[in-house]
């Protein structure tokens, strides 16, 4: 498309613009070797609350990565501008998409590849060409920098196995990647992720390869090498502390297990079913599934080892509508609503505010009392939580103090994630110590090290 020059003299809120022009210097750096580049330029839709000089930015799309959502899309654009501070306009360039020919795919393995000097003299001769991009007032006081912020992630490589799209969660793709462990060892996983928010993983388990003695030989992408999902660690940091608030009912637990009942778990969204089975798998819950679009439990049983049985059952519905159903007593797939936990996981579906969690319906009074009505009497309320603001999180604090007594919350510690822990009641004690309940031994194997950093982070009552 032709842009005129003069619409990006001045910002404009929320203004997205990508077009492709010819490649200046095609043959100075493998990153844009292509005849083409790619420009997307996008203007904050947060104005400055005092008219200060526009911070403007620029971001090279790492090779092998111009079909990556976080890249090609709007929103994943919208998101990358918003996690940098303060910037209101953000200008990406990358080699323009390859189109597909006679059917055959364009994308290729992702390896991260990074030459410092070759980068910087890259950026030296896209120096023009940003400042052309940037609007004028940003050269107030002369100055001629425009800053060229990296992106950085711990991929090391990834491979897109499947791309689909589901009738309520849209366009999404399953891929492998490797990871950059903190001890050097090489760590392999495989992810769902959602075009609607292109920089969330919605899914994560870790995968190992087959029949294979030595990792050093393994590669992603090789025909000759087959993963499988190894359900029994969670790696999305906020699911160890969601499985660690199950120590507050430990007791109560134990206790129904030695009465010959097994513990239930409500899990409204399943994504992949990362949670769902570790929850059986390592701490032999029954456990409900509830997930409102089918084809994410097709990728999910295809992909991640969701495997629905008579200790898990998923049910393909909305997860609020779900429960107020169950509060009201309507029988619902021959479920009987007495659940040791509802575990919550569900993001909001509006990019426009970043990466946020819950979605905004929870904050009805109606919902809170439908998750208390379907819980044993010595149950918890479990949930995810990314607060889009400090005023989104205290609310939502509000209407949970308004319907449980008791109110507990762990900061994971990553920046973003909170769990908030509902009770009905004060945690059961029992007349056995710790070392005695198998439930809370049981619990302790399956997350290992983490478990007691977990419960350190459990504060004191809210309310």
């Amino acid at each position: 498309m032709e842009v005129d020059e003069a619409i990006l003299e001045t910002l404009q809120p929320s203004r997205f613009l990508s077009f492709a022009i010819p490649n200046p210097n095609p043959t100075l750096n493998p990153s844009l070797a292509s005849p083409l580049i790619r420009i997307a330029v996008l203007d904050s839709p947060i104005q400055p609350s005092s008219p200060l000089i526009p911070s403007v930015a620029a971001m090279i799309v790492p090779k092998h990565r111009e079909s990556d959502w976080i890249f090609s899309t709007e929103s994943g654009h919208l998101q990358l501008l918003l996690s940098s501070p303060n910037i209101q306009r953000l200008i990406l360039i990358g080699q323009e998409q390859q189109p597909v020919i006679n059917g055959s795919s364009s994308s290729s393995i992702y390896r991260r590849w990074i030459d410092p000097n070759s980068l910087n003299n890259l950026e030296i001769s896209l120096k023009p060409l940003v400042i052309a991009l940037s609007p004028k007032s940003y050269f107030h006081n002369e100055n001629l920098e425009v800053p060229f912020l990296c992106y950085e992630d711990n991929i090391v490589c990834s491979l897109v196995l499947e791309k689909c799209i589901g009738n309520f969660v849209g366009e999404m793709l399953v891929e492998d990647v490797e990871i950059e462990g903190s001890d050097q060892s090489r760590e392999f996983r495989r992810r769902l992720r959602f075009k609607r928010m292109p920089n969330l993983v919605q899914t994560e388990i870790r995968i190992v390869p087959n029949k294979v003695s030595c990792l050093d030989s393994v590669d992603i992408g090789s025909s000759s090498i087959e993963f499988s999902p190894d359900l029994g660690v969670l790696v999305h940091a906020y699911l160890v502390p969601m499985v660690a608030s199950l120590a507050l009912i430990g007791s109560c637990i134990e206790k129904h297990v030695e009465s010959g009942l097994r513990p239930k778990a409500l899990c409204l969204g399943v994504g992949g079913g990362a949670l769902v089975g570790f929850l059986k798998t390592q701490l032999d819950f029954e456990v409900v599934g509830v997930e409102v679009d089918e084809e994410v439990l097709r990728v999910a049983r295809k992909y991640f080892g969701l495997e629905d049985g008579d200790l898990v059952r998923v049910q393909v519905r909305d997860g609020m509508e779900f429960m107020d159903r169950l509060a009201h007593g309507d029988v619902v797939g021959n479920i009987v609503p007495q659940f040791d936990v509802i575990m919550v996981d569900l993001d909001s579906d509006d990019p426009r505010n970043g990466v946020s969690a819950p979605p905004i319906e929870f904050f009805r009074r109606d919902v809170l009392l439908a998750a208390r009505s379907v819980l044993r009497e010595s149950g918890i309320f479990v949930i995810n939580v990314i607060p889009q603001s400090r005023s989104f999180y205290e609310k939502l604090i509000h209407e949970f103090r308004e319907v449980f007594p008791e109110l507990y919350e762990i900061n994971v510690g990553n920046v973003e994630n909170f769990v908030l822990i509902a009770a009905k009641a004060l945690p059961c004690s029992s007349s056995s110590s710790d070392s005695e309940n198998k439930f809370l031994t049981k619990l302790r194997l399956a997350i290992s090290g983490a478990y007691m950093d977990s419960i350190n982070r459990i504060g004191d009552a809210i309310n």
